[in-house]
């Protein structure tokens, strides 16, 4: 377990940004979410640079770092001049947003995400999946209208430790938020009568430990395919923050084209925070 899972805290909150429009949301939900919590805020943009070209163009890592810098103006604007800011050099952005969120001990990685895609055009390779498959941090996905949550939470599991993860942030997160929570287990028609079972148990257990940390809870066990079941219940919900579980660093054929996460992520409106556990 990890901070955040096991005790709701927060140290530190790591925002990511490329300075385009798709970072306003994680900006926005990321400043608020270390104002809410005494955390220290740390602005992380990624110069991307490969040594390879620097023969073939000059200054190219110059040109790169001043790009980074520029992307930051807009985390400055909305977080103030003394926020703290880092650039990190990589090949690639979710390989400088790893590290660098490594390095400074970051409790949740905020990133945004582009719009939604459609299910026919989902790519393993967006920077918010590769960060999720390579980071033990919990990462807040925020698209470009997210807001710190102030409805609804809802939380889904399976009654696997990632399951509890997932629930033990939702609490601590709308307890400490005054909000309600709805705890989702999805089954389909093809399941046995034992599955369902199981999932009912692990709502049950779920809901009654989100009521004993004083937390007003619910809990649903619908029929249908994950993805379409979480986010159709958070809307009828209100919900306006979705929490889900990961295992660690799972690497990429882990974050696979399709996993009920990745669905998730390009069907909501909210934003969507996974967590991690051992």
């Amino acid at each position: 377990m990890t901070a955040l899972t096991d005790n709701g805290r927060i140290d530190r909150v790591l925002v990511a940004t490329d300075g385009s429009e798709y970072s306003a949301g994680a900006i926005r939900t990321g400043v608020a979410l270390a104002k809410s919590r005494h955390a220290q805020l740390i602005g992380l943009a990624v110069a991307l640079y490969n040594p390879e070209y620097s023969t073939l163009v000059p200054n190219l890592a110059e040109e790169a770092e001043k790009r980074a810098r520029d992307a930051l103006q807009s985390f400055l604007t909305e977080a103030g001049k003394d926020a703290k800011t880092v650039t990190r050099e990589a090949t690639e952005p979710y390989q400088g947003i790893v590290d660098g969120a490594k390095e400074y001990g970051a409790d949740v990685i905020v990133i945004g995400r582009r719009g939604k895609r459609g299910l026919g055009r989902l790519r393993v390779g967006d920077t918010a999946v590769k960060v999720i498959g390579h980071t033990e941090s919990a990462v807040l996905v925020c698209p470009r209208a997210a807001h710190l949550w102030e409805r609804h939470v809802l939380a889904a599991t399976d009654g696997s430790r990632h399951g509890n993860a997932a629930v033990g942030a939702a609490g601590h997160l709308a307890k400490q938020a005054g909000l309600p929570v709805t705890v989702v287990s999805v089954v389909t028609a093809s399941h046995s009568k034992a599955r369902h079972q199981e999932a009912e148990q692990a709502v049950a257990t779920a809901v009654q430990r989100l009521k004993d940390m004083g937390v007003a809870a619910e809990g649903k066990t619908p029929e249908g395919r994950p993805d379409e079941v979480i986010v159709k219940v958070a809307e009828a919900v209100g919900a306006d923050l979705i929490v889900v579980g990961s295992h660690g660093r799972t690497g990429l054929k882990h974050i696979l084209l399709g996993s009920t996460v990745e669905r998730v992520l390009d069907q909501t409106r909210y934003a969507v925070l996974v967590v991690k556990s051992a």
